[in-house]
């Protein structure tokens, strides 16, 4: 009695974890991938890359400005930093400065530099959103590809029903002797057929399902499934409002590829005036402060006799020898100067301006300014090539969504001929008067112009879709 307790209410629980999963509509999707797939982290990376150069860039216009310690401990002959002299003796010594360096002028070089690591780091973010918009046809594509295993799931489920009737009240009619064990026979294989399609059908769901998964960034194992609108009710913009030369003009204008396109040129553009103003002189001031310190002390002697120094002063007429007195024995030594004392009293300025002239340096200056004209002409060239490209394309697409439209039509005829020969043949067959092959035949026929009728109507869909997305102004999902 427990353990049936227990096994129901697993069941209970499966049951109510299957109803209660949450099914994925084609906005969360969407909207779930832009925000973690990987590839678009990566190019929001670059974005900020370039966020963190153009800052640098514009910082180099702000002054420099720096300031230094350093001590240290002297002995034999060294000079003393308070007055310069060669001297031989030990002592501690310390200074302190402050200095500041600013770019006059450089002929326009830092401002055309900033431009074009602004004009870089809009191109990176437009480059950003191509991703985002390719992710996003992407999951849509593959959105739609479920919704198609889906109703192809659907189908081979109901031949599956229909041949397994058809098989039961053929049994019966053998069972009485109106119609042949070979009947049955043939209906049996093709119930095996449809039941092998049906099983290969659910396959290619969960295919599906992995590859969906994959786009989102979502693991294998997480239960998963999606919402499963008609696809009537799929959002599509007339065709006549999807003309290639207006969407080829609405492209140019709105989608992400052409803007990085055009923003990489100007950004090139602005690198060629940059590396043209490093050619020529260069104006920058500077200046500065500091002051040092010397703890230095000298040894005090005692006053000795006097002494002549053969020196000889004359004085109101009156000739005086020179003395003084004699070194007598060291007695001390002299106190160590104080710290804040002497900073203050050696404290130094310094203000001034250089000219630099690059006259020659190996020609450095002049191959990057011819190789930034060259870069230019790449751009120049990448965006003639993806401004054609995208004008074969939006008419390829084009054509293939006309072809689709009137593809859709002709298979919708097509199932309800196949409709009304099965419905004949049905008839034909419960009287007597048609083969189980023939049955089976125009079956198999109906199945293929529905299922033909199916792929041609998601094949319209995303062919539309893939129109509206040349238009740069976003899925209406």
């Amino acid at each position: 009695m427990k353990m049936r307790t227990v096994i129901l209410f697993l069941a209970l629980l499966m049951v109510t974890n299957c109803f209660g999963q949450e099914k994925w509509t084609l906005q969360k999707c969407v909207d779930y991938a832009l925000k973690n797939n990987i590839t678009v982290k990566q190019t929001d990376l670059q974005a900020r890359f370039s966020a963190l150069t153009l800052k640098e860039s514009k910082a180099s216009r702000i002054p420099t400005l720096g300031v230094g310690f350093n001590g240290q401990y002297n002995w034999g002959l060294n000079e003393n930093p308070t007055t310069g002299v060669l001297e031989n003796v030990n002592f501690f010594s310390a200074g302190m400065g402050l200095q500041s360096d600013v770019t006059l002028f450089n002929w326009f070089s830092i401002n055309n530099t900033i431009r074009s690591n602004k004009l870089t780091l809009q191109a990176d973010e437009q480059q950003t959103n191509k991703v985002r918009d390719d992710i996003a046809l992407n999951v849509a594509n593959a959105y739609l590809q479920i919704l198609l295993t889906k109703e192809q799931v659907n189908i081979a489920r109901n031949q599956v029903d229909l041949s397994r009737s058809q098989l039961e009240n053929t049994r019966k009619q053998v069972d009485v002797g109106k119609l042949p064990e070979l009947n049955a026979a043939e209906l049996e294989a093709q119930l095996a057929r449809d039941s092998s399609a049906l099983i290969a059908a659910e396959a290619t769901v969960t295919q599906s399902l992995l590859l969906m998964k994959a786009l989102l960034t979502l693991d294998a194992a997480t239960p998963f499934d999606i919402d499963t609108p008609p696809v009537e009710m799929i959002p599509i913009i007339p065709l006549a409002d999807l003309q290639p030369e207006a969407v080829y003009a609405l492209a140019l204008a709105n989608l992400a590829q052409q803007k990085v396109n055009d923003l990489r040129l100007q950004a090139a553009q602005k690198s060629v005036d940059a590396a043209r103003g490093r050619m020529f002189p260069t104006v920058t001031a500077s200046g500065g402060t500091g002051s040092n310190y010397a703890g230095q002390r000298f040894p005090i002697y005692a006053q000795g006799p006097l002494r002549s120094t053969g020196a000889i002063v004359t004085v109101g007429g009156t000739n005086y020898d020179v003395l003084v007195h004699t070194d007598g024995a060291k007695i001390g030594m002299t106190p160590l100067p104080v710290f804040g004392k002497q900073i203050r009293n050696n404290f130094g300025s310094n203000v001034g301006v250089s000219l630099n002239i690059p006259l020659f340096s190996g020609l450095a200056a002049r191959t990057n300014w011819e190789r930034a004209k060259l870069t230019v002409s790449q751009y120049e060239l990448t965006k003639q090539q993806g401004d054609i490209q995208l004008k074969q394309d939006i008419y390829n697409a084009y054509t293939n969504a006309v072809a689709a439209v009137e593809k859709f039509n002709a298979n919708k005829k097509t199932v309800q001929t196949a409709q009304r020969v099965y419905d004949f043949a049905q008839k034909r067959y419960d009287v007597g008067l048609l083969s189980t092959f023939e049955l089976i035949t125009s079956q198999n026929d109906l199945q293929r112009a529905k299922y033909d009728l199916l792929y041609s109507q998601y094949d319209y869909v995303f062919k539309m879709k893939l129109l509206e997305f040349y238009r740069g102004q976003g899925l209406k999902l």
